[in-house]
């Protein structure tokens, strides 16, 4: 995609602030049909290899670095020997979230339990998880439903469970205040799997509901493109929502084929016109968050093919990104699209039948300006 020679320029640097999740990276391949095909690789080993290759930092689930029966004592050795590895590779934790959803305790949910004694654990561990966070320096905390759905429409009201929904979001914003921690809280929305029905299932609806709470200010979302591509929304759509609102506080960067269950497919790998203009979204906003992948090798792969799949997925970022500064200096390109405004601009206003039959009459050039863009994304330009 990118026609140069200069091999710098797909080159991973911290300052891209390119981020992976523990779970990322450390999947084993495991899935419904099949048992795990790769062995478990340590937080530090990942830590180390992601830094080699030139990665800002890690993400990780309060369980991916510390057991959920550990004792303090075991929970505050944990986290030394994690921050003095963090320290040697010069690596970050930006964002941590916490795993509400393995657990057999959360089979119904954890902040939309029909009960509360496990409402109030899932809060109490999430709390928690927040700890940790501020102990690593993390600035994001989110949060996915992974089970605050259902499948029988029956056994809840969806109203009750909303409500039990934002009481759980008002606990961890006011914990923040009071703990006077610098950190927000992201919310990630997706329509299915593992549940039937997840609540509040787009980020659209995260939006929504953000406006209800008590700390809205400290509230925004997450976006995942597998996500958005799973309810058959437009990724770029959904992003620049969330931009829109000031509400872009972190990313979930994968890809995804429609209508399939939740692939987490290497960036850039199956939609490249879709992928290209949401890196230009990212790079034309003012979004300076991480860019996060949360996707994973695929099951085929030993742990060489998931080194190779985290330098891919960074290599494939950067190359999005140098097609991005071709589309603006692409003369060709950029006389199409000045052409286009003008003709929107210099058009008549629709005061009589012959101005209102121009409007009807006249074409967009919109035919022309995709296909400069095909040649560009094939390097034909």
């Amino acid at each position: 995609m990118v026609m140069t020679k200069d091999a710098t320029l797909l080159t991973p640097k911290p300052e891209d602030r390119f981020t992976f999740g523990l779970w990322t990276v450390g999947n084993r391949g495991r899935d419904p049909f099949g048992d795990a095909v790769r062995p478990t690789l340590s937080p530090a080993n990942i830590v180390r290899k992601l830094s080699q290759l030139g990665a800002y930092g890690v993400t990780l689930h309060d369980n991916d670095l510390v057991p959920m029966d550990a004792t303090l004592a075991q929970r505050d050795r944990i986290v030394a020997e994690f921050r003095t590895v963090l320290a040697d590779y010069q690596m970050a934790v930006p964002m941590v979230t916490v795993n509400l959803f393995y657990d057999p305790v959360f089979k119904d949910g954890a902040f939309t339990s029909a009960s509360s004694a496990v409402r109030q654990f899932a809060i109490n561990k999430a709390k928690a998880a927040m700890d940790l966070g501020h102990a690593l320096g993390a600035n994001i905390f989110v949060l996915w439903g992974g089970r605050e759905g259902v499948e029988t429409e029956a056994a809840k009201d969806p109203r009750q469970a909303l409500a039990w929904y934002r009481e759980g979001i008002n606990a961890l914003t006011e914990y923040v205040v009071q703990q006077k921690y610098a950190m927000r809280i992201a919310l990630e929305a997706k329509p299915n799997e593992p549940r039937g029905d997840l609540y509040l299932s787009t980020t659209g609806a995260m939006l929504a509901f953000i406006a209800t709470l008590d700390h809205p200010e400290l509230v925004g979302v997450n976006p995942e493109v597998a996500h958005a591509k799973m309810a058959g929304l437009n990724p770029v759509h959904e992003v620049a929502q969330a931009l829109d609102q000031g509400k872009l506080f972190h990313i979930d960067l994968n890809d995804q084929r429609l209508a399939r269950y939740d692939q987490d497919l290497r960036f850039g790998s199956d939609d490249i016109k879709g992928t290209f203009y949401l890196v230009k979204l990212l790079e034309e906003s003012d979004y300076n968050g991480p860019r996060h992948f949360d996707a994973h090798a695929y099951r085929t792969e030993d742990v060489e093919g998931v080194w190779q799949f985290a330098r891919g997925s960074m290599r494939s970022y950067l190359a999005y990104r140098e097609a991005v500064k071709r589309f603006q200096q692409d003369n060709e390109i950029q006389a199409a699209l000045h052409a286009i405004e003008q003709m929107n601009a210099q058009g008549p206003t629709l005061d009589s039948p012959e101005h209102i039959e121009w409007w009807r009459q006249r074409g967009y050039a919109y035919e022309a300006l995709d296909q400069l863009v095909t040649e560009l994304l094939l390097g034909m330009r």
